[in-house]
């Protein structure tokens, strides 16, 4: 097999990009169960201890995966460590082409993108906290208003929730098909999943 300039890319088919006390036993788990039953190859971090960085194997996920679902929560805005995750998507959605599809958890699209709300707050406390480094705050308003604005899928327009789940397994499918480096199976069931060892 031809090895292509994206083949650093494909360990991961999509990295689940969530805030953990929001949605980790809930959507995002029905998420990443969905996927993984369509044999797509899914990062979802399962460490529950967090520091204050995001750790070099986060950031070698993010970077490996061509798809990153961004799950926008009522307290997403709170987390400096979603937050960095998606300063990194993004530049991978620039510098490597990685498809980001953002959704709306019981969230309004508007609240992430005028960072008003529940966003609102968090960011002011932000900005107390990292007085001497506004730039890194500027940096996450940045990147919420620039993932508000793609293309995405509101929870809200869907009932019950597992509707939601299958819509965007559909969505992922279909663009992990299209995908130019994926090594697409075409029985009917497996997309870009097995990997040559």
């Amino acid at each position: 097999m031809a090895s292509s300039s994206l083949s650093f890319q494909e360990k991961y088919d999509v990295f689940l990009n969530f805030r953990g006390e929001d949605t980790r036993n809930t959507f995002a788990s029905y998420l990443y169960a969905a996927l993984s039953a369509k044999h797509i190859s899914t990062f979802m971090d399962h460490e529950l201890e967090r520091g204050d960085k995001i750790s070099p194997t986060l950031s070698k996920a993010i970077e490996e995966s061509k798809i990153s679902v961004i799950i926008f929560s009522e307290n997403y805005a709170s987390s400096t460590w979603c937050l960095d995750e998606l300063v990194q998507i993004l530049e991978c959605k620039k510098t490597r082409e990685q498809i980001v599809i953002p959704i709306f958890y019981y969230i309004d699209p508007s609240v992430v993108q005028k960072q008003s709300g529940s966003y609102g707050v968090s960011l002011a406390d932000l900005e107390e906290r990292f007085r001497d480094r506004m730039e890194k705050v500027h940096q996450w308003r940045a990147a919420l208003t620039e993932a508000s604005n793609l293309s995405g899928l509101d929870s809200r327009e869907f009932r019950p929730e597992n509707k939601l789940v299958q819509k965007i397994v559909e969505d992922i499918s279909k663009k992990l098909f299209r995908y130019p480096s994926s090594n697409v199976h075409m029985n009917g069931q497996h997309i870009g999943i097995e990997k040559k060892v």
